[in-house]
């Protein structure tokens, strides 16, 4: 018997699978990984390669969203009196052509007719429209970004901006940190490709693995054995800022725990880790990854997000060597795998999000011990979350002083990821989320 190729693509069940999910995101405000999450388990009879179509499409539209808008008002006759579904419809069909597939397979396999098809092929003739637009007003429209954070991305990177905002419309890789309580790197990419995974070292981290092959790897034996973990590059270099020594060291905002199980792995296991956090669902999770890890050192801590937060490490005031606070913040720098956050992202917000970061510093500070380090951190591009907020703390707090990056970092790699003494990563420059970190040490 002749080995079966691959499955021919159902085109009809794709279109109605991206329809549902991207309706769900653009029109009731689900979150992009949950709506496509429901789509595709209600769906179980779509192909796992089609279930895989089904969410790069959908991302593809996401990040794209307001070039697809644009072309479609200005380039596709009676687009405003179309229904929803039909203008969601369009908005694909003109989504898979701005991602280079052809026009005929796309009108083909989508069942355009006549004018729709003619539309379609005509589609980017409608550029010559958008080159007439101020130049600030054309890039947003062309990166996808609201106005005022495209504003921002030029005023951050400038003439690197075209660059930067193409990077963040591509998909991310998938990277992973090894667990060094486990193993080595080449003994965890030995334990992969046994199980037909390409991967590869990562340029920049000496913990990543780029992992190559499509794959569900939470099914991968490897995971399961714990020998490694899914990490963006970008946040595995903002954990090695804290090289935590086998003490006394504190994750503020610990979230499902991923930097908490490279902290640990840091410490060898030794001394006492501390993840703290509102969400005790998440701490849930976390429980279950240091299981997997082997993580023995790590004490879970709810906390509450007021000013009796530090209730339960009260023990812990002015002893910490170490305390991380990876704030919560716009996000930016991962727009390419959250695409849908740009949308609901306001300056309104983006203030928001600022007082919180400070205010979270002001609550964590009184944990470090004198001659320790603080270490704030952020997935932004943005320098209101970032180098200002750092500047702030600085000038109401004397006692701590900017340590540069290298110190954890060494100079070969902080000379390649690091500016005026922090950690700044960029996806066009690093092929990493965009991060932020800063090393402040309070004074003996």
């Amino acid at each position: 018997m002749k080995p079966q190729g691959p499955r021919r693509l159902r085109e009809d069940l794709i279109a109605q699978a991206c329809l549902e999910a991207y309706g769900s995101v653009r029109h009731d405000g689900r979150l992009s990984d949950r709506a496509l999450d429901f789509v595709l388990r209600q769906r179980k009879q779509l192909y796992s390669n089609e279930r895989r179509v089904v969410a790069e499409r959908v991302y593809a539209l996401l990040r794209r969203q307001r070039l697809v808008d644009f072309l479609a008002e200005k380039g596709w006759k009676g687009f405003a009196a179309l229904s929803v579904s039909h203008k969601d419809l369009v908005r694909l069909g003109i989504s898979r052509l701005v991602e280079g597939e052809d026009a005929d397979a796309v009108a083909d396999t989508m069942a355009f007719k006549g004018d729709d098809a003619k539309a379609l092929r005509h589609i980017f003739d409608t550029r010559a429209k958008l080159e007439k637009l101020p130049s600030l007003e054309r890039f947003a429209i062309e990166a996808s970004l609201p106005d005022f954070a495209a504003a921002k991305l030029v005023e951050e990177v400038g003439d690197e901006a075209f660059a930067a905002a193409e990077a963040m419309n591509v998909r991310g890789p998938l990277v992973g940190r090894v667990n060094t309580l486990r193993g080595t790197r080449e003994q965890c990419i030995a334990a992969l490709e046994q199980e037909d995974v390409r991967v590869t070292p990562t340029l920049l981290s000496p913990l990543g693995i780029l992992i190559e092959t499509r794959t569900n790897v939470y099914s991968l034996e490897a995971f399961k054995k714990g020998l490694f973990e899914v990490q963006d590059e970008g946040s595995q270099l903002l954990g090695m800022l804290v090289d935590a020594p086998p003490k006394k060291v504190v994750d503020a905002c610990a979230g499902a725990g991923g930097k908490t199980l490279q902290l640990a792995a840091q410490m060898k296991n030794r001394g006492d880790l501390y993840a703290l956090d509102i969400g005790e669902r998440r701490l849930e999770e976390l429980k279950e990854r240091t299981r997997r890890a082997d993580v023995h050192n790590v004490r879970i801590k709810p906390i509450t997000d007021d000013d009796k937060a530090l209730e339960p490490v009260a023990a812990l005031v002015g002893q910490a060597d170490r305390v991380m606070i990876d704030a919560p913040c716009s996000g930016s720098g991962t727009f390419r795998r959250k695409p849908d956050a740009r949308y609901r992202l306001t300056e309104e917000s983006l203030k928001e999000h600022v007082e919180i970061q400070k205010r979270l510093l002001e609550r964590f500070c009184p944990l470090v011990k004198p001659d320790g380090l603080l270490i704030y951190g952020t997935c932004s591009y943005f320098r209101d979350e970032n180098e200002d907020v750092v500047k702030w703390f600085l000038g109401k707090h004397p006692e701590y002083s900017l340590v540069p990056a290298e110190r954890s970092l060494g100079k070969e790699l902080a000379a390649k990821t690091c500016r005026d003494g922090f950690l700044r990563l960029f996806p066009h420059r690093h092929g990493t989320d965009a991060f932020f970190g800063a090393i402040l040490k309070r004074a003996k």
